[in-house]
């Protein structure tokens, strides 16, 4: 008998061509084959294989072997102790000279090899341990979206100090010491890196003090010819450098310290605060010309408004009173240099300027 459904070859069926057997093999569909919302289960869908069998290892089986095992990783942590160690002695022992490219060679090379050993203790350290001390068989633990029962949060607690268990952290005292002295010293390379990135004197002191000194001459931008008196007219601007700062080997260290801008105005239009009153030579004052935001140089000069504009970010400093901020995002006064006169006529300091130049740093108070 042929069996009729969806998708069934029916060879012989005595219905089908008003009940004459004709021998030709014909398809017949049902109408109603199945509703298109079913859901269909595969029967031939992957099966879970579940773990795969445990093997006990020889450290599992052999006490001596896992004693061994333990040695070998306290014995890793320990190199990784001795790598960090001579690192920083190397680093000490072997300094890097000026103009000397040997000692460069040298130091990376020890000083590499000691990082090398450090890292490379841990790693390979905490790798055995993982492998031949750790509890070795496979575990599977659903992991839960929300915050968990109380009872599952002590499951949690339970779990670590398994965890403890299974590592053998707590009894096996010789790897634990090993590791905490590897990781403590291993961050000391890079510390005694880091601190030689650092001058090798006080870096304040050359943040708080310049070129400009009781004598020295004021000076053009940068031709270097010292300026009189008389050549500052009223409204006028000058870009000013100290006297020899040309024939230094740090001219632009220098310079970006104690570049100075001069300017005339009528003595009446100056407010000057008690202490400053022979700060200025007959209205010629002179400021630093380093912002004291960020340091961009301060060289626009309104010569109605007596105004002094940084094109960085818009400070903007009255002149008339002392360079005072009057908008912008710089915090303090540009530092006014005293200047007077030599008995040739050309403009000196009278002295450096009284506060550090530029933008704030880390040992002002203001």
């Amino acid at each position: 008998m042929a069996q009729h459904g969806e998708g069934v070859i029916a060879p012989e069926d005595d219905a089908v061509h008003g009940g004459t057997t004709t021998g030709t093999a014909v398809e017949v569909a049902h109408e109603n084959a199945g509703s298109p919302g079913t859901a269909v289960v595969p029967t031939d869908g992957v099966q879970n294989p579940g773990f795969p069998p445990h093997y006990p290892r020889r450290t599992d089986v052999d006490p001596k072997k896992d004693a061994r095992a333990e040695r070998q990783v306290s014995i890793l942590f320990y190199l990784s102790i001795v790598g960090s160690i001579f690192a920083v002695a190397a680093y000490i022992a072997f300094p890097i000279l000026p103009g000397d490219p040997g000692s460069i060679r040298t130091n990376n090379l020890l000083l590499g090899l000691g990082i090398t050993l450090g890292l490379l203790g841990i790693g390979i350290g905490a790798v055995h341990w993982a492998k031949q001390l750790m509890r070795g068989d496979e575990s599977v633990e659903l992991r839960h979206p929300t915050r968990g029962k109380e009872e599952t949060r002590e499951r949690a607690v339970e779990i670590f100090k398994l965890g403890n268990e299974e590592s053998g952290i707590g009894r096996r005292s010789v790897i634990r010491n090993s590791l905490i002295g590897a990781l403590v010293l291993t961050p000391i390379p890079a510390v005694a890196l880091f601190r030689g990135l650092a001058p090798a004197s006080d870096p304040i002191k050359p943040l708080q003090h310049t070129m400009w000194a009781k004598g020295t001459r004021l000076t053009r931008d940068p031709t270097g010819a010292p300026i009189k008196a008389s050549d500052v007219t009223l409204g006028s601007a000058f870009h000013v450098i100290p006297e020899g700062l040309n024939d230094k080997t740090d001219l632009l260290e220098e310079k970006a310290k104690a570049a100075v801008l001069l300017m005339r105005l009528r003595p009446e239009d100056l407010h000057v605060s008690a202490g400053r009153e022979n700060w200025n030579y007959d209205g010629i004052v002179a400021y630093s010309k380093i912002c004291t935001h960020v340091g961009c140089p301060v060289a626009l000069y309104e010569q109605q408004t007596h105004h002094l504009l940084c094109p960085c970010h818009q400070s903007q400093f009255d002149i008339t009173h002392e360079a005072k901020v009057i908008f912008g995002p710089a915090r303090r006064p540009l530092p006014q240099l005293p200047i007077t006169v030599d008995s040739e006529g050309y403009l000196v300091a009278r002295s450096d300027f009284h506060e550090p130049v530029g933008p704030d740093f880390w040992e002002r108070e203001l």
